[in-house]
C-alpha cells in the first residue's frame, strides 16, 4: 500500500477503500470536461477496475484529487481522470499525483504510458509526457458509433453481415 506526505502534511494514497467515491464521481460528473454526465455506476466500475490515487488535505484528511491507471501491469498503461478539486489547485497536487503513478508503473517495466489531456500539458510535460512520437501508428475506436458485426456462432467460412 503506498501512503506518502509530503512537507505541507497533503497525503497520497492508492487504497481505494480510502477514495470518497460520492465526491470523485460529483467532480467527474459535474466538472470534468472529458466526463461531464458520467452516471455513478459507470464512476463505480472504472475505480474497480483501475489503479487508484487519492490526495487528501492535511488536518482533516478530506481528498482534494484523484486519478486512476488502467494497466495490464505488464507492458501499457492509460492515467486517466487526474483530477483536483478546484480550491486546492495551484499547490502542485497533479504533479505530484501524476509523478507518483508514473513512478510506480516505471518500476512494472513498463514499455508505454498514455494519457491525453485538452488543457494541462504544461503539468504532465515535466514529468516526461510528449505529444506521439507517431501519432499515425494509434487509432481508436467509438464502440457507441460501430455497426455490430452478426454472424457469431456461424459457419466460419461464410462472411459476417453487417446489421442496419
Amino acid at each position: 500500500m503506498l501512503n506518502l506526505t509530503r512537507d505541507d502534511g497533503y497525503q497520497l494514497c492508492d487504497d481505494p477503500g480510502r477514495l470518497d467515491v460520492d465526491r470523485v464521481h460529483h467532480w467527474l460528473a459535474t466538472d470534468a470536461y472529458w466526463a461531464i454526465g458520467r452516471p455513478r455506476d459507470v464512476t463505480l466500475r472504472a475505480v474497480e477496475g483501475s489503479r487508484v490515487y487519492g490526495v487528501y488535505r492535511p488536518g482533516d484528511g478530506v481528498q482534494v484529487a484523484f486519478g486512476r491507471v488502467v494497466t495490464d501491469g505488464a507492458t501499457f498503461a492509460w492515467l486517466c481522470d487526474v483530477y483536483v478539486d478546484r480550491a486546492e489547485r495551484g499547490r502542485g497536487l497533479a504533479r505530484w499525483l501524476v509523478g507518483t503513478a508514473r513512478d510506480e508503473l516505471t518500476g512494472l517495466g513498463l514499455r508505454r504510458i498514455l494519457l491525453a489531456t485538452n488543457d494541462a500539458h504544461g503539468v504532465y510535460a515535466p514529468l516526461g509526457f510528449q505529444p506521439l512520437v507517431s501519432p499515425e501508428r494509434w487509432m481508436e475506436c467509438f464502440p457507441q458509433q460501430v455497426t455490430p458485426l452478426t454472424g457469431k456462432g456461424s459457419n466460419p467460412t461464410e462472411p459476417l453481415t453487417v446489421d442496419r
